[in-house]
């Protein structure tokens, strides 16, 4: 395991939020949060705080959350509005959809003729679409994303995620690290003690592990037990199976962890994911979703519970035993213990942790970032 600090200091978690979330690519929600021109939406990157924009063009832009004149918030992490230019609530400075200045009153060139508008724009940040995800880069700093995502194509791709339609959603306050949860999804040796119902549905021992990716990821996949459509209370499903899947996709499920923060889990029939937000050394919110394959989500009675029950069944049993981790290494007497065999992706994932600590890549063989 990682030092026993790395989950319970102040200050390891500041490092975090500086240079993991805010210093990286990091996802902020799915992109049909926010379809049309003129939605607005501000969300937390790590310390800092990001503004999106939908502009005129479809194009999905990001911005610091801090107006040109006085740093206001344009707007309070989490509001969303759609409006057709942006508004800081505290002067009336406007700014168009692209993040230009538009007007700001009293500093016109008869009054302040050494204002030039064009060095008063937003601070734009990089910002990605990728498969109906949203991710922003908080530094400007992290690198090309294809490199951040490097190998996962050919895994997510077939599943189009950007086509399905998100049917089910909870959202968690869990009592524990950012990194215990991740550790936890990324393997498997604790489901035959505590997953009697994911147990029954997937042997514990099927399937394998990914490897060595060249991107910023880990994960593998497990085998669907005969008798099982997908992931279910009863095996059975209510959904039909995502659309252009090669057969053997149709009886496994995939679990990727994308650095930092983006959990995904695509299925035969639905994508289930969860975003990931440290609020503290020992609190993280969970947003979970389910999405559906649009033809499946507009016929009438379609009913996602199926697998929404599942999973909050299995996500409840998960995250108490996350809380007691944390409980556990919260005692001084607490000492980082051994990984087995069955736990490669935590060890995949705790290696990446430990690289961002020393001032490494993520990845071996990236280069690093000026940062």
């Amino acid at each position: 395991m990682l030092p026993r600090e790395a989950y319970v200091s102040d200050a390891v978690f500041a490092w975090e939020q500086r240079h993991f979330f805010a210093g990286g690519w990091m996802c902020v929600g799915r992109s049909d949060s926010m379809p049309a021109a003129g939605d607005q939406r501000a969300e937390s990157v790590g310390h800092s705080g990001v503004f999106l924009i939908r502009d005129a063009g479809g194009v999905l832009r990001a911005f610091a959350n801090a107006c040109r004149h006085r740093n206001h918030e344009l707007l309070a992490c989490g509001e969303t509005v759609n409006r057709p230019i942006v508004l800081c609530p505290y002067h009336g400075w406007s700014y168009r959809l692209d993040g230009s200045l538009r007007k700001a009153r009293g500093f016109d060139e008869a009054t302040m003729p050494v204002f030039d508008p064009a060095e008063n724009s937003l601070v734009q940040l990089p910002a990605e679409e990728w498969h109906g995800w949203i991710f922003v880069d908080g530094s400007g700093e992290a690198g090309p994303f294809a490199d951040h995502v490097a190998g996962l194509e050919e895994i997510i791709g077939p599943y189009e995620p950007e086509r399905l339609v998100v049917a089910g959603t909870h959202d968690y306050v869990v009592a524990a690290n950012w990194k215990i949860v991740s550790e936890n999804y990324q393997e498997c040796y604790h489901c035959p003690v505590i997953h009697p119902e994911l147990c029954a549905a997937s042997s514990p021992l099927s399937g394998q592990d990914y490897g060595h990716p060249a991107g910023a990821w880990m994960g593998g996949w497990m085998d669907l037990r005969e008798g099982y459509d997908t992931m279910s209370l009863d095996g059975r499903t209510s959904a039909t199976p995502l659309r252009g899947l090669e057969e053997w996709r149709r009886h496994i499920v995939d679990y990727i962890g994308l650095f930092p923060n983006l959990l995904i889990s695509p299925h035969p029939d639905y994508v289930m994911t969860h975003i990931l937000t440290p609020l503290s050394p020992d609190r993280t919110r969970i947003q979970c979703a389910w999405a559906f394959s649009p033809e499946d989500v507009e016929r009438d009675g379609f009913d996602p519970g199926f697998a929404t029950d599942f999973w909050d069944v299995t996500n409840r049993e998960d995250f108490a035993a996350c809380e007691s981790v944390q409980r556990g290494l919260a005692n001084e007497h607490a000492v980082p213990g051994l990984l087995s065999l069955e736990e490669k992706g935590v060890y995949q994932f705790e290696t990446m942790v430990a690289r961002g600590y020393a001032g490494l890549p993520l990845i071996a063989g990236v280069v690093a970032s000026a940062h």
